[in-house]
């Protein structure tokens, strides 16, 4: 290992104590603040350590667990907590502390921030009789809180403020000589004068820049907030300006008029989410990465005066719709009428504005998909083979690819798909896959010839590749879309299939395939054609306009390939002008607490479930949007969610909103006040445009979550105002206080106004409601969002506002927990622990334990068994998912299964131990 460090970096401090703790062996290099020791980022990011396999680890905590870890030294439950409250709530301060600290030499200042998480960490420290965070013995807890604190409580003139309980447990800690160490090695005995060339380097933050941000912000402005937060006097003055124009009555709100057609000297904007696949039940996962992130930009497109059509339906052909006929005793087309309806009604509950959502079993669908299969047999992209099959001859059928799995032959991932591994993401022919399993009975299927037709991918790889280079470069691309697309291409692409032995699909045309339909891969995106032509007889103005239409898509990341390779080689093959993908928009996953969704157990909330909750469908979006699995994969948490309705939602963003309208009714009888603007009101003006701008950059590269946190920094500001300015004090006072009160009030009262606009995309029923209370025009939503953005005047001295009211309600602890329960699937894992688990859900052996020993497998299996429990460590390092981390155990336990059968002996069945679902 390789640790890279540099001097005067406060973030080194705590890896060079976990370091000295831990008693690992590792190379320390130091290097300079602008050293780039992780080769594919692009910024300075230290420290940052290098893994015996080649990985890099570049969050501080994560480093530390990671070396924690590898000692021998697991992580409570509790220390994790202490380590996200460090990462998300301390540091934001602390950085800000340090900013005021080290360079402005405000070190009253400094104090004064930190005097919340000093106050929490008093609390904890005090309601409990031991000694360090986490219990009565030092914990990787207290070495990566006390490191983050020491710059700033070892500092003669700032540690006199701190309570008495955590200036006991700071000095308790930092005199071990880990941290003594550590401290003389990054400061150099200089204290925090050490940190003025690092600290220089750093953006200046603003108070609460990090609160509302799932992602820890330790690392600098790579994915946070650039360039300083200082308003300037030219600043303040243009904003003023801005202020005083009030609305342009030129913009008007319009209606959408059906259909929507591209227009001349408008940006056209054709937007698609990924069909849902009819025959399931859409969980939240599905909902955020797909129909609902689309629904934001849409909405936001449409206020930022762009032509946007927005389309959807369901994906209905396939073997999976006819299993499913089967299982409920109806038809195929019975089975997609019923579950596109549901389909149809979870996206209204969820306000979704959908333009057009159709469905794929159309003759739109059949004419359209048939005639780019002429086309491109025409062209000389199609070429016929003989291939190997699948087939299960317990069930009399070939088994589609979603229904075998197996472990995949590249990466030997135990759960890969018949057609792609999840894992490596590689293409997998399902013959290629070993020990492949029917998913319907479990049985092993038997190889069968069959003659088939495949899209002639390689002759297509050098038009695919010259329009990727350029697509990627000009277009949003979110960075998994290019990673995953890269890697299809890295090794070359082979034929693909296009066929299928089915029943349910669109008809193949071809005389000698008239028993086949189209494979659903090369059929299904053609449903973003073939619903915009049953919406419209003009789709081609759509379709066939690549010069004057934008095409985004939005997905979950497992769609990537089909959409920047299939996809498009199939319109560059028919070679008819088609439109293709501008702007790739791919979420990660989104996982239930600590596991994923289950239908069949009962694990998560589904779209037809959540409106049962009695939580209103604009607190999911909320919620969902917040954690939006934009960079990483994210979990939906029920505590989390109560959380951020009541710190967010009701105490900040309504809190805010309430107040404003409530001054205007109590006060001033329900008309907004005359204002005259002092000094102190332009920053406002300014700071409220700043973030307003920033919410326009983000959004327009559909940085939907990190967008939002703009929003809720806006009604910060908005709160801090009005707590300062008293407004409800002065208004009982002379003439001069009473006015102070009217400019603050109706100050106030215009950003709750451009609030309820900017959360229009997020929220929409609240967005209505806080116009409805303010009886705002309805030309303010299409005012303020138009080129750069403008917080202007809307609503002018002398305008009644309408009735207020609390815009959000409590979710109290017993409501919280109560649903937790309802869809933690409680039920249904005691009835497994009840009931001994049949032959078919019983794991097939890998290997016949009477084979005897293997020594060269065994050998192999050794390395295989070191690696993947290296593996294991970096995930709890890095603080993954628990989903992800135990799927990972589970292949490092059927590692040392197989080992063990190699090595000639009986492995014993995994213990089950007690531990929590």
């Amino acid at each position: 290992m390789k640790l890279f460090v540099s001097e005067g970096n406060p973030h080194c401090l705590k890896v060079l104590a976990a370091l000295e703790v831990a008693g690992l062996q590792c190379d320390v290099q130091y290097v300079n603040h602008e050293e780039k020791p992780v080769p594919f980022l692009s910024r300075p990011c230290l420290p940052a350590l290098l893994l015996p396999n080649g990985q890099y680890l570049f969050s501080p905590n994560a480093i530390c667990r990671y070396m924690f870890e590898v000692s021998g030294q697991e992580c409570s439950e509790a220390c994790d907590q202490w380590l996200e409250w460090e990462a998300t709530e301390l540091q934001p301060d602390l950085l800000q502390a340090l900013h005021l600290a080290v360079l402005q030499g405000k070190e009253s200042e400094a104090t004064q921030v930190l005097a919340g998480p000093l106050s929490y960490l008093d609390q904890s420290l005090t309601k409990g009789t031991s000694p360090f965070l986490t219990g009565d013995v030092l914990s990787l807890a207290d070495l990566v809180v006390c490191a983050a604190l020491h710059p700033i409580l070892s500092a003669p003139s700032l540690a006199s403020g701190e309570p008495k309980s955590v200036r006991v447990w700071f000095d308790r800690v930092a005199a071990l000589q880990s941290c003594a160490s550590a401290s003389r090695k990054v400061l150099q005995g200089k204290g925090l004068q050490a940190m003025k060339s690092f600290m220089q380097r750093q953006p200046a933050p603003q108070s609460g820049q990090c609160r509302g941000v799932t992602q820890p912000c330790n690392n600098g402005p790579a994915e946070d907030e650039e360039g300083e937060r200082v308003v300037s006097q030219e600043e303040m003055e243009a904003a003023a300006v801005t202020w005083g124009k009030g609305l342009n009555a030129s913009t008007a709100a319009t209606k959408r008029l059906h259909p929507i057609l591209p227009q001349e000297g408008k940006r056209n904007i054709l937007l698609t989410s990924a069909l849902p696949y009819v025959n399931n039940v859409p969980h939240l996962g599905n909902i955020i990465g797909c129909v609902l992130s689309a629904d934001v930009f849409s909405r936001y497109g449409r206020l930022r005066g762009w032509n946007v059509l927005f389309v959807c339906g369901t994906d209905e052909y396939g073997t999976a719709t006819e299993n499913k006929a089967r299982e409920e005793g109806l038809t195929p087309q019975q089975i997609c009428d019923k579950y596109h309806a549901i389909h149809a009604s979870i996206y209204q509950w969820f306000q979704i504005d959908f333009d057009f959502f159709g469905r794929t079993t159309t003759e739109k669908q059949t004419e359209i998909a048939q005639n780019i299969f002429w086309r491109l047999h025409k062209n000389g992209f199609l070429v016929e083979d003989t291939v190997e099959q699948l087939r299960c001859e317990k069930c009399q059928r070939f088994l589609a690819d979603r229904f075998v799995e197996g472990t995949c032959p590249h990466c030997n991932y135990p759960d890969a798909r018949g057609d792609q591994c999840d894992k490596c993401g590689r293409l997998i022919n399902a013959v290629e896959l070993k020990a492949p399993h029917c998913k319907v009975c479990g049985q092993t299927p038997v190889i069968r010839s069959s003659k088939h037709l495949f899209l002639d991918l390689p002759k297509l790889e050098p038009q695919l590749e010259q329009w990727l280079d350029k697509t990627t470069s000009s277009g949003d691309w979110t960075a998994n879309a290019k990673q995953i697309t890269r890697s299809w291409l890295r090794d070359g692409l082979k034929p693909r299939c296009i066929t299928r032995d089915l029943r349910w699909g669109t008809p193949v045309p071809h005389p000698d395939f008239q028993e086949k339909v189209f494979y659903v891969w090369f059929d299904a995106p053609i449903g973003y054609v073939s619903i915009t032509a049953n919406y419209t007889d003009k789709w081609q103005q759509w379709w066939k306009n690549p010069n004057q239409v934008e095409l985004y898509n939005f997905m979950a990341k497992d769609n990537v390939p089909f959409h920047s390779v299939v996809f498009p080689c199939s319109l560059l093959g028919a070679q008819d002008n088609y439109t293709l993908v501008n702007h790739l928009i791919a979420t990660e996953y989104l996982n239930y607490e600590d596991t994923k969704f289950s239908k069949s157990r009962g694990v998560g909330v589904f779209g037809d479930m959540a409106k049962d909750t009695g939580i209103p469908s604009d607190v999911w979006r909320f919620y969902l949007l917040y954690v939006r699995p934009e960079g990483q994969d994210s979990a939906f948490s029920w505590a989390d969610m109560a959380l951020k309705n009541n710190s967010e939602l009701l105490n900040n963003l309504g809190n805010f909103i309430n107040r404003a309208g409530m001054f205007v009714s109590k006060f001033f009888d329900g008309c907004v006040p005359a204002m005259e603007l002092l000094q102190e009101d332009k920053k406002l003006l300014a700071l409220v445009g700043w973030e307003l701008q920033q919410y326009i950059q983000l959004m327009d590269k559909v940085k939907i979550r990190d967008a939002l946190k703009h929003i809720l920094s806006i009604s910060r500001h908005g709160n801090q105002y009005i707590q300062v300015n008293e407004p409800w004090k002065k208004i009982k006072g002379g003439d001069a206080e009473w006015q102070r009160a009217g400019t603050v009030t109706g100050v106030s009262i215009n950003v709750a106004c451009l609030l309820s606009v900017m959360l229009l995309p997020y929220m929409p029923a609240v967005s209505q409601t806080i116009r409805d209370q303010l009886n705002a025009p309805d030309s303010c939503v299409s005012a303020m969002l138009r080129d750069t953005g403008a917080f202007t005047r809307v609503l002018d001295a002398g305008h009644r506002i309408g009735t207020v009211s609390p815009l959000f309600q409590k979710l109290e602890v017993e409501q919280i927990e109560a649903l937790k329960k309802r869809f933690g699937g409680q039920q249904t894992q005691t009835q497994n622990a009840a009931s001994p688990p049949s032959a078919a859900t019983l794991p097939t052996p890998v290997m016949d334990v009477n084979a005897g020993a293997d020594p060269e497998k065994a050998r192999q299996l050794t390395q295989a068994v070191a690696e993947q429990g290296e593996k294991v460590r970096a995930l709890k390092a890095q603080k993954a998912d628990k989903a992800a981390i135990t799927a990972e155990v589970s292949k490092l336990l059927e590692l040392k299964k197989q080992l063990a059968l190699a090595e000639g002996k009986s492995p014993e069945p995994t213990p089950v131990k007690g531990k929590k679902k």
